[in-house]
Parts: C-alpha cells; sequence; structure tokens
C-alpha cells in the first residue's frame, strides 16, 4: 500500500493547523465553500485508509482468511502496514463511526427541531416572523419554509437603517443554505483533526452572511456598527432566549463570538480572492483521492495475490 495510505492523516493534520487561517485569509463564501467540501473529502478518505489498514491486520486471522479464500501468509508478506498500527486504525475506525452516527442523530433531531418551531410559526410572505420579547433577538430558522425570526426588543434597540443591515444577515442565512455547510462539516469532525476547520467554517458563514448584508446596504461602517450595537443591546440584556434548545448549526445568529473580529473585517476591505491559496487547498482534495484510489488498487492487487497463493499452494 506504500505512503498513500498515510497521505489522508497527513492532510488531516494539515487542516487542523491551516483551517482557521484559510477561513480568515480568503473570501467568506469562498472558504466556507472550499473548506466544508475539503473537510468532507479527508473524512471519507481517513475512515477508508483506516478501515483498510485495520481489515488487513483482520485479514491476517486464519479464521478471517478461510472465509475470504486467501493465504494469510501472503498478505502478511505483502503488507506493509505493522500489524500495531493496523489494529490501532481498526479502533480509530469504531470510534469514527460511533462519533459520526452520533452527530447523525444529533443533526436530524435538530432539524427536526427546527421544522417543528417553523411551522408554529406565522406565515409571512417575507418570512420575517417578529417574536414580541422584552430580550433582544434574531436568528434565522432553516427548514422547507425558512423563517428570520427577530425579536421586538432587538427592533427597538436598532434605528432603521442597522435594523436593515440585521435583517440581511439572516436572510442571507437562510438564501445561501449556511445551516448545510455547518452541518456538513460537523459531520466531518468526528474526526478530531478537523475539528478546527469546522469551528472556522461555522464563524466563517457569520462573515459570509456580514457581507452580504454589508453589500445590501452599501456601507460597511454601518453594518459593522449594526453588529457592535445588536451584540451591546443583547449582552446589557443578559443573553439571548429566543433561541434556546436549538443548536447553533440549525439556529443561525448575527450575534455570538468573535463579533470583535467580524466588526474588524468590515471596517476593513472586502478580503482579496487568492487563487493561488483556495487551488492549492482544492489540490488537497485530489491528493486524497489519489491516495485513496491507489490505496484501493494496491490492496485489491495483494489480496488477488494471496488469493493465489492460496490456490498455488494447493
Amino acid at each position: 500500500m506504500g505512503t498513500a495510505i498515510y497521505l489522508p492523516l497527513a492532510v488531516s493534520l494539515l487542516l487542523w493547523f491551516i483551517g482557521p487561517r484559510v477561513a480568515r485569509w480568503l473570501p467568506p463564501a469562498t472558504a466556507v465553500r472550499l473548506l466544508t467540501i475539503t473537510a468532507l473529502v479527508t473524512a471519507l478518505g481517513t475512515g477508508f485508509v483506516l478501515a483498510v489498514a485495520g481489515f488487513v491486520v483482520l485479514a491476517q486471522l486464519s479464521p478471517v482468511a478461510a472465509i475470504g479464500h486467501w493465504s494469510p501468509a501472503a498478505v502478511r508478506s505483502g503488507d506493509s502496514v505493522p500489524a500495531p498500527i493496523g489494529a490501532l486504525a481498526g479502533a480509530a475506525v469504531i470510534a469514527l463511526l460511533v462519533a459520526t452516527a452520533h452527530r447523525v442523530v444529533r443533526a436530524t433531531r435538530d432539524l427536526a427541531a427546527a421544522a417543528s418551531l417553523c411551522r408554529s410559526l406565522p406565515t409571512t410572505a417575507s418570512g420575517l416572523v417578529v417574536w414580541d420579547d422584552d430580550r433582544p433577538d434574531a436568528f434565522a430558522l432553516p427548514g422547507l419554509r425558512g423563517r428570520v425570526v427577530v425579536s421586538t426588543a432587538m427592533l427597538r434597540a436598532l434605528p432603521t437603517d442597522e435594523r436593515r443591515v440585521l435583517l440581511a444577515h439572516e436572510a442571507a442565512h437562510l438564501r445561501c443554505h449556511h445551516h448545510l455547510y455547518v452541518q456538513s462539516v460537523d459531520l466531518a469532525a468526528a474526526n478530531p483533526l478537523l475539528r478546527s476547520t469546522a469551528i472556522a467554517v461555522r464563524a466563517a458563514t457569520e462573515r459570509w452572511a456580514d457581507e452580504v448584508a454589508a453589500s445590501h446596504v452599501g456601507d460597511r461602517q454601518l453594518a459593522a456598527r449594526a453588529l457592535a450595537r445588536a451584540t451591546l443591546a443583547q449582552a446589557q440584556a443578559g443573553g439571548s432566549r429566543m433561541g434556546g434548545g436549538l443548536s447553533t448549526s440549525t439556529s443561525l445568529a448575527a450575534i455570538g463570538p468573535g463579533v470583535q473580529d467580524r466588526a474588524r473585517a468590515l471596517l476593513a476591505s472586502p478580503p482579496p480572492r487568492r487563487r493561488p491559496l483556495a487551488a492549492a487547498v482544492a489540490a488537497l482534495i485530489l491528493v486524497i483521492a489519489g491516495a485513496a484510489a491507489e490505496t484501493a488498487h494496491d490492496t485489491e492487487a495483494s489480496f488477488e495475490q494471496a488469493s493465489t497463493s492460496l490456490d498455488a499452494a494447493r
């Protein structure tokens, strides 16, 4: 199998280091799309090579070899993965599967809760729901017919032009389907090395919505002011309670961690495209795909040879 089997693990480690930096350096929309796809491919590729490494060790057991009709000695001689590493890889695959199943259940539960809340809210042509509440809050609730929910206290806390910014931000979450990116990268983060990338993608979706809102009103300073005023209003009221019980992967709110960094980004010029950096990250997808394909090919050839060796010995 050669060194190809180790490449997905190396890319996972690389993303742990560069993922948050890439999310800051690239335009938010590009960063979210690119990092989500790269993380998913990396998670799948890593799981695949770990499963192969674990299976190769398992295949050396006589009962398994008898079922598969191959020579365990031939598998052992052709295997480039040490037995302890293969056993560890098998245990890692089981842990990844359990973590992924847990995340799938959680995502399904959160989407069902969001859909249920959407159905309980009044239907409006604009999708905006004004909630009578004495705490300032606003969030986007995805679903087949998503809603932008804002409290009356938040509307009172912001002047008219800043309300436009806030509502444009939340509408951008729905229009760009940000919850799908957040939930997809959260599944990939069953691989612990990809969790920093998942956090970076979640933050980048907020910056993406900030950029859409700033473009909508045509004033980046106004967008930064609206963000700061909304955050201050919620902090003075003691935090949010309208979106309580809903995961951040479903109810996406303008107000949250990293507000200072987002305000600084709005006060600066829009981030440049940096095509070479985007191309370099995209190339990691090809590296993972190539490594998985080579691992699959080499493993298949190894087992075919082990099967032939068994036939020849008979």
